[in-house]
Formats: structure tokens, sequence, C-alpha cells
């Protein structure tokens, strides 16, 4: 690769002029005509009565045209809001784009009628014709969920209200956190830390920093709690008042549907979870012995270990990166160097970002942009090829269609949870000293206590509020207890000290697009964790198996997804175990080097 590797993203290969873009502007008045122009179209259509496809083949189109281009906004939007919280012309523009789709989704939900009224025997004549057959799934998907829906004029007001209701409450959480600042003292020097330099600050070897920067973390975030706990609040009980009036009985009912997977498969994985969870509590008493305290805080459970962490420049992380993406892939790494060489990567650690990482799609000029703070940690390398996973994912799919192309979060994590672990495991493996393969390998086995123990509390922390917001507004007061409660059943209790305001913190509970965004991260580690494990045992000829795999996302369930490309039964706890049995290899191994 060439060098230095730019550490900000370009954005103006989209449109030029940041949030002042007259380019997007036009963009967005295009979009709103076609949006209407859809609508509009709609009110003129009859569910066809004969399995001839052509005159649905023009609505098809357009919304797949509107789909693309709501993505492509959304995402420049987004990129624009995360690179500078300040910027409050992007703010704008977001709530023009949340106007906008609510309209298409209200559009969307005539659509939806359209399709009901189809009868079932036409309607499977329908989806096997070559006009079809390519977006038979999520067609077919959109009907069933339609006929559990309200009446279409129903939905398309709940949509409309959602604008300045629902998705209005995300926005204002986002305001919050925009003005989080935390004051630190730094070589004699005092700055102002965002919420992301704080998160990544708390990753220091030095305890003393740990704890003095986690109080002051804790207090800023009871500051402002009670701004938290309104938006929060009134997201679940905007979410509770439409399942009510649906008659869907299950808050876990939408998740799972979102995520194209059964209870039974949700359950097998968490029970496996669960039976795994001993030999973490040693990892974490074991690590407290070395870390010389009886117990580990909560600022201690991501802190390295021994002497042997590595600061890894940009450029050298990205070297990293390639290389390790190129041993089981070569169009992977391909499409890693050009994402760096090209400038799709907002890396650069400067104030006013907001915190954590993402990848988005811009499908109509088939690119993908990462956002996150990179500070040379081993941590932020692999949060680096864990966006760089998403890219690919999206990147193997831009010749299929719009509605072919809309994978759930689960398996979305799938892909970026496997590049991933690509890098963590041959890091580990080609480790120089046994102090590096030390802090590697913990490095490595700290992501399973996030996906095992820390989010496994967030789903036990969600389902409960919201088990409590059915029967009224919860308090910050409580929020706290739920949240204490929920880390010392997902740690075992393995902590001397928890993050009370955890739930105030993690902007995803906040996410209005998709509800408990938090059990498809495990499902994707164990999942990436099984097709790993295939990987290794087929060798090269699992390259071209595992794009195929990726561009079946979007087209059936997580267990036919499974069926199809591995052969096993996700309802069942063999193949979780599976993925397990990885993990536990990888705590053995400390364990043994830590004697």
């Amino acid at each position: 690769m060439k060098t230095p590797l730019p550490q900000t993203w370009n954005l103006e290969r989209f449109f030029p002029g940041g949030s002042r873009s007259e380019a997007f502007q036009s963009f967005l008045e295009t979009l709103e005509q076609e949006v209407a122009a859809f609508s509009a179209m709609l009110g003129e259509l009859a569910p066809p009565q004969t399995a001839d496809a052509a005159g649905l083949m023009p609505a098809l189109e357009l919304l797949q045209t509107i789909d693309n281009k709501i993505r492509e906004a959304d995402s420049f939007v987004g990129c624009l809001a995360a690179e500078n919280q300040a910027d409050k012309r992007a703010v704008i523009l977001g709530g023009k784009v949340k106007t906008l789709s609510a309209s298409y989704a209200s559009a969307l939900t005539r659509f939806d009628q359209l399709l009901t009224g189809i009868g079932d025997d036409v309607w499977l004549q329908l989806t096997a014709s070559p006009e079809l057959a390519s977006v038979a799934y999520p067609l077919s998907e959109r009907r069933a969920l339609a006929a559990e829906k309200l009446p279409p004029e129903l939905e398309a007001l709940a949509n409309d209200l959602a604008v300045d209701g629902y998705h209005g409450w995300g926005e204002a959480y986002n305001t919050t956190v925009g003005k989080f600042r935390i004051l630190w003292e730094e070589n004699g020097k005092t700055s102002e830390l965002s919420a992301g330099q704080a998160a990544n600050r708390m990753h220091s070897p030095d305890r003393a920093v740990r704890e003095k920067l986690f109080k002051l973390w804790e207090e800023q975030w009871a500051e402002h709690a009670d701004y938290c706990a309104d938006a929060l609040n009134h997201l679940a009980g905007f979410r509770l008042k439409l399942y009510e009036r649906r008659g869907w009985d299950g808050i876990h009912k939408e998740p799972l549907a979102i995520n194209r997977m059964s209870k039974e498969t949700l359950n097998a994985m968490w029970g496996v979870i669960e039976r795994g969870k001993d030999a973490f509590v040693q990892y974490l008493d074991r690590k407290a012995k070395l870390l010389g305290i009886g117990k580990l805080s909560w600022s201690d459970v991501e802190a390295p270990v021994g002497q042997g962490s590595k600061h890894f420049s940009y450029d050298e992380g990205a070297q990293l990166i390639v290389e390790q993406f190129r041993r089981f892939s070569p169009k992977m790494a391909e499409f890693a160097e050009m994402a760096f060489e090209s400038a799709w990567i907002e890396a650069e650690d400067r104030p006013g970002k907001r915190p954590g990482g993402f990848c988005t799609s811009f499908p109509i000029a088939e690119e993908t942009r990462i956002f996150m703070t990179y500070a040379g940690t081993a941590s932020n390398v692999a949060t680096l090829a864990h966006e760089l996973g998403h890219g690919y994912h999206q990147h193997v799919m831009n010749d299929l269609p719009a509605l072919a192309q809309n994978y759930a979060m689960n398996v979305a994590e799938t892909a970026s949870t496997f590049a991933e672990m690509v890098v963590a495991d041959a890091a580990v493996k080609s480790a120089s000293t046994e102090e590096e393969r030390l802090t590697l390998l913990e490095d490595k086995i700290q992501r399973s206590v996030a996906f095992y123990m820390n989010i496994h509390a967030r789903f036990l922390f969600e389902t409960r509020f919201y088990e409590e917001r059915a029967r009224g507004i919860v308090s910050v007061e409580r929020l706290n207890e739920l949240m204490v409660e929920a880390q010392k059943e997902g740690y075992r209790d393995a902590l001397a000290e928890y993050h009370p305001h955890f739930w105030a913190s993690k902007l995803h509970f906040y996410i209005t697009e998709v509800p408990f965004y938090n059990f498809p991260y495990t499902f994707g580690y164990m999942f990436s964790a099984g097709i790993y494990a295939e990987a290794l045992r087929q060798g090269d000829a699992f390259e071209n198996k595992y794009i195929a795999l990726l561009r079946d996302t979007g087209s059936m369930t997580v267990e036919e997804l499974a069926e199809k490309h591995l052969g096993v039964d996700l309802r069942q706890p063999d193949f979780w175990q599976r993925a397990m049995d990885l993990s536990l290899e990888d705590v053995k191994a400390f364990m043994s080097l830590t004697e």
C-alpha cells in the first residue's frame, strides 16, 4: 500500500460542500418527488389477479430506486453528523431525510396492502417468475409481516408521527451526547475530552488513570441522566404502544423478525453462553491477580495485561489487517487495500467526533465509509478490521437488486466479526514473544467477554426495562438498579464495581431503526466463529463459499442460511457449542500462559 495513508474520509466524492452541498439539496428534492410519484402510482394500482408480474414492475423498480437513494442520503448525513457533532446543518438535514423516510414508509404500507391483496396461489406463481425470483424472499417477507400490522392508513399515521416523536427522541439523545465533555489534565495540559476520546483513554495500562477517568465518566453521565432517561422512556413508550395496537404480545417479536431468526435459535445461543460462563469468570479472577487487585472493577475489564501491549501506528494497523485478510481471502485483502488508499475511512483522533465506530453504505456510488477514532491500540486495530468486514459484505452484494441487499443486523455482524477474528487469531499465532502473545490473546478474550457477558447484560437490562416501562415511566434511580442487576448477572458477579449509568452512555439503546441492538452482535460473533472454523478446515476452497453465503444474507432466514451453507441447525445447541469451544480454547491458553 502507498503510505502515509489518509486518516480522514472523502465525502466530497458523493456531494461536494458537506452540509451546505447544493448537489445534496437537489438530490433530496428529486427524492421527494419520487416518493410522491411512488405514492400516487400505488393509489392507481390494484392487486393482480393473474400471475403476470408486468403490472407490478414499475412500482417495484421505483421502490428500489427510492430505497437506494434513502440509504445514500441517510449515510451522507450520518457521516457529516459523526465527523463533527457541532454541525447543526447536518442535524437539520438528518431531520429532512427522516421525514422523507417516513413518507416513503407510509407509501410502503400501501405497497404492502397491494401485496396482501394478491391471492396465495397467484403469489406463489408471481414469485417464481423470472421478473420477481431475485426478490421473492424480501417481498414475501413484507407480505407476511404486513398481515400482522395495523390497517395501512394507521401504519402511515404512526410513521408520520414517529418523525417528531419516536425518531425525535433518538435525535435528542444524540444532542445530549454532543454536549458531553470531560475536563482532563495530561502532561500539565488541560483539555476537553468528547465521549469518544474519553472512552478510548479508559483502556490505559495505568489503573490510576482508568479509575480517575471512570469516576469522571460516571459523574458526567449522571449529570446527563435525566435527559437520557427521558429519551429512553419515550422511545420505549412509543414502541410498546405501537406493539399493543398491532396486537403483538412480546417485545422480542419485532427484533427477532428484523433479524430473521426464531426465538428457539436465540434461546439455544443464550443457553450455551450461560453454560460456558464459568471459564470466563475464572479468566476475570486470574486477570485481577495479574493486575495485583482482589477483584476487577468495571474499568479494569478491558485493561491491558502485562507489558506486551504494542502501539500500532495507523499505517502499521492497516498493513497488519491487509496481510491477515490475504491469508484467508485475497479478494477481501484487495478490498481493504482499496478502502485504505481511497480515503474511505475517518480515523483521525480529534475533538468533536461522536463516540464509537460504524460502517455505512452508499449503494448508488457502490462505496462504503468507515468511522472510528484511532488511537493505536490492539483494540483499535480490531475495530478497524471489524468495520472493514462490514464494508466487504456490502461490496460483494453491490450488483444485487436493492431489496436483496437488505440483510439483517445479526448477519451483518457476522461478516464484521469474522474479519476481526481473522486478524486477531493470526496476530496471536504470529506473536514474536510470549509477552506479546499474552497481550494479543487477552485482547481477543476481552471480545468474548464483551459478547458473552456485557451484551448479555444489555439484553437482560433491556428486556426487564421494557417489562417495567409497560407499567409506567422508569426513573433514573431504577434504571441504574436494573443496569447493575443485569451486569451482575451477565458477569456472574465477578466484578467489584459496576457501571450504573451504562444505559445512558451506550448509544445502542437509543437507535430507533433497530430495537434490541444487542443480541445480534453476539449472534454474529458466534456465527462467525463457526464460519471461521469451517474456513480453517477448508482452506483456500472456502473463499468463494464465504462470498456465496454473504450474498444470500438478504434472501433467507438465518436458519435457512446456516442449513444451506454450513449444514447446521441453529435451533439446536450443537453449532453454538462448537463456536463456544473456540472461545474456551483461548481461555485455556491464557490460563496456561499465566500459571
